[in-house]
């Protein structure tokens, strides 16, 4: 991915500064997506990834390109709530920069369980009082619908946005993700939408096998789902045109160049009504 000397951390908490000799998987993913919130060390895991399985970065880029799209889609329809689970690091056409560059008054609220992630956005985010940032598992729905950030950004009787990008894969069957996604359901407006993209190895085991043995040597194992129990999560959400679809072909900006919209995983959007 090139070599850069020095790290780029233009806003980062003493907190988050104590990890900087140990890789981050939020780093590592700025780092692949052309972010400079990472340090050597990020970088260094993230190219023996890369090395292992060079089709990270696109995929990488087709789910950040999906959540633009998405969001700016959003945006354009009258959304001014985004609730984003599992977010990783703010940076690199996130939210609140897409949702705030067509509306101002867009408010976002950022959740992550990583505690490096989390150092970051709050630095990053420290001066937009339009944003806000919890530490939390995003099963423990109580627990981000209840935190302070939330309540004070979002006003949870207004329809919101909620953001389950390239999350759910990581969740394994065991932990009940669908159970939280309806009880998010339950506790947002009518009017509220569900925005989700998950990997799969429909259509591509070897490549799927890929990902998920060098997933398995983290602390993430990734949990593969084929389309039909992708489409499960959309359980009392109205299925928004084009359904669930490859994360590239979910509403394209245009013609798509050679090599895109074939990376595992599909996406989608639904509408609480």
């Amino acid at each position: 991915m090139g070599d850069v000397d020095e790290p780029h951390i233009t806003a980062a908490s003493a907190d988050a500064a104590l990890h900087a000799g140990r890789p981050s998987i939020a780093r590592m993913y700025d780092y692949l997506l052309g972010g400079t919130h990472n340090f050597p060390a990020d970088r260094e895991a993230a190219d023996r990834a890369v090395a292992n399985m060079p089709d990270l970065p696109g995929v990488l880029r087709e789910n950040r390109a999906f959540l633009r799209r998405v969001v700016a889609h959003l945006t354009r329809a009258g959304v001014r709530q985004f609730l984003d689970l599992g977010a990783g690091i703010p940076t690199v056409g996130s939210v609140h920069e897409v949702a705030q560059a067509l509306a101002p008054e867009c408010r976002v609220v950022y959740v992550d369980l990583d505690p490096v992630a989390v150092a970051h956005a709050r630095a990053l985010l420290a001066d937009d009082p339009r944003t806000g940032v919890v530490h939390a598992d995003f099963l423990d729905v109580d627990a981000v619908l209840e935190a302070p950030d939330t309540r004070a950004v979002l006003d949870l009787d207004r329809p919101v946005a909620l953001l389950v990008v390239a999350l759910l894969h990581f969740v394994g069957d065991e932990r009940r993700p669908g159970e939280a996604l309806a009880r998010y359901r339950d506790a947002l407006a009518p009017g509220s939408h569900l925005v989700l993209s998950h990997a799969s190895a429909d259509g591509v085991p070897q490549r799927a096998d890929d990902h998920a043995a060098l997933y398995r040597r983290t602390a993430t194992p990734m949990s593969m789902r084929p389309r039909d129990d992708v489409v499960r999560f959309f359980d009392g959400f109205t299925l928004l045109d084009p359904g669930v679809v490859g994360i590239a072909l979910w509403r394209p900006d245009g013609p798509l160049p050679d090599g895109v919209g074939r990376m595992p995983g599909y996406a989608g959007m639904g509408r609480r009504d």
